[in-house]
């Protein structure tokens, strides 16, 4: 509604979504997509760009965005990006080096334990090995797939996201008090049920090849699909997705706090409290 609304009053902005669901087709009322409606009133991009039963990465979320970037700007438009995957707003606003993928090297490390697999780091890219947490194996992990992998240390990549270096963007988060935000997110799952959110879910899972790893993992679906393989009662999922979801925003925070480029505007009760406020930073008032 916030970004609808910065959009309407200014017929040159266009909306880029940057979110990591929103790119599959048929993951609506899970996603919160814009409507028809607003799609059609405002141009919305980098939604519905995979079937739900492909792996999208990064790199390619990265690739489309620069071409619609360019293309917004060659009509003398401006973007306006919002969502809170963070990694996905690291890697277009900073430009990162995506490291490719090498599943064959990486199934090398299973079963090792991850201090030998952080000392075996070490040797290989000390730089990486100097910036991670001797206990933190899924990082360790992928240091060690790349650099193995593609015989170039991880840490020739760039700083990663350890760094915040200038950008082009302006970045603005909206923050609200927790137990605002708690209670945000309960009423906003026995809305999506409202619209049909199950029977989404249900239909996705009935497809063919269903949904990829990475789908069937969003928040909500997950818990969804194990009540309708008959895991669990709704009430039961519903609470766990309530649960999961609250715990994923107290994460989301934290992330995007690390992050001195971005300037906060607080609401007390609802996110369009802080419209003026962003209105004069859109307008350059500020």
């Amino acid at each position: 509604m916030l970004a609808m609304a910065i959009a309407r009053a200014h017929p040159n902005i266009e909306i880029v979504s940057v979110d990591s669901m929103q790119v599959y087709r048929g993951m609506d009322i899970g996603t919160a997509k814009p409507t028809r409606a607003e799609r059609e009133e405002v141009p919305h991009h980098l939604i519905d760009l995979a079937d739900p039963d492909e792996e999208f990465t990064v790199a390619r979320f990265q690739r489309l965005f620069t071409e619609v970037l360019a293309a917004i700007e060659h009509r003398a438009h401006r973007a306006l990006l919002v969502g809170g995957t963070g990694l996905y707003l690291r890697a277009v606003v900073d430009g990162l080096a995506i490291p490719g993928k090498y599943p064959d090297a990486r199934r090398a490390f299973e079963g090792t334990a991850t201090a030998q697999l952080h000392t075996r780091l070490a040797e290989l890219d000390p730089v990486a090995a100097a910036r991670m947490e001797p206990s933190n194996r899924r990082r360790i992990v992928r240091a060690l797939e790349v650099t193995v992998g593609s015989g170039r240390p991880f840490s020739s990549y760039g700083p990663g996201l350890e760094a915040y270096p200038p950008t082009p963007f302006r970045l603005v988060g909206v923050v609200l008090p927790p137990a605002r935000l708690n209670a945000r997110v309960e009423g906003r799952y026995q809305q999506q049920l409202e619209r049909g959110f199950l029977d989404e879910v249900r239909w996705l899972a009935d497809r063919p090849r269903g949904l990829s790893r990475t789908a069937s993992q969003a928040l909500g679906y997950r818990e969804l699909l194990a009540h309708l393989r008959g895991e669990v009662e709704l009430g039961a999922a519903l609470e766990e997705a309530i649960r999961r979801t609250r715990q994923f925003a107290r994460r989301q925070r934290a992330w995007f706090r690390r992050d001195p480029r971005i300037e906060w505007l607080t609401a007390d009760h609802d996110p369009m409290e802080v419209l003026p406020s962003l209105e004069r930073i859109v307008s350059g008032q500020t």
